[in-house]
């Protein structure tokens, strides 16, 4: 289930959560955790995505630069840390004086009640409700500005 993302010009960000494998039904998969299951799917959608792009433009190579980082999200201060990474991204990288304001981020989207494929209910509820999101994400913002020297 997708659980945050940001999208910047030259890279982006998503965080899934998947089952647990004792909840995924393997077939003919010998010795393959569910996290390489995974990364090898999306090893498989980026590679069709180059193909077709290549195709469309009529263009031969890599069309990405370095083949994508998945990282195993394993403490539950770890997954928090992680979506304000995600969301923070933007203006980390200078793109923005507020991540806040990021148009291509699941900041804002988390807080809107419509639904989506994005897991909005399931980040609001860990971070306990949409009023503690917004103050975890605004306490962090100001350690970002005071490291920057803002």
């Amino acid at each position: 289930m997708l659980t945050a993302y940001c999208l910047l010009g030259n890279h982006f960000h998503i965080l899934i959560k998947i089952k647990e494998e004792s909840d995924i039904e393997f077939v003919n998969i010998a010795d393959k955790s569910a996290h390489d299951l995974v990364a090898h799917q999306f090893q498989k959608f980026f590679q069709s995505y180059a193909m077709a792009f290549n195709k469309q433009h009529a263009r031969i190579g890599s069309l990405f630069q370095k083949p994508f980082k998945r990282v195993l999200i394993n403490s539950e201060e770890y997954f928090t840390k992680i979506i304000f990474y995600i969301h923070a991204n933007p203006q980390q990288h200078g793109l923005t004086t507020d991540f806040r304001d990021w148009q291509w981020s699941s900041y804002k989207r988390i807080l809107i009640d419509k639904p989506s494929s994005l897991k909005k209910g399931e980040v609001i509820e860990w971070f306990g409700n949409k009023e503690s999101y917004i103050q975890f994400h605004d306490d962090n913002r100001k350690l970002i500005i005071q490291q920057e020297g803002y």
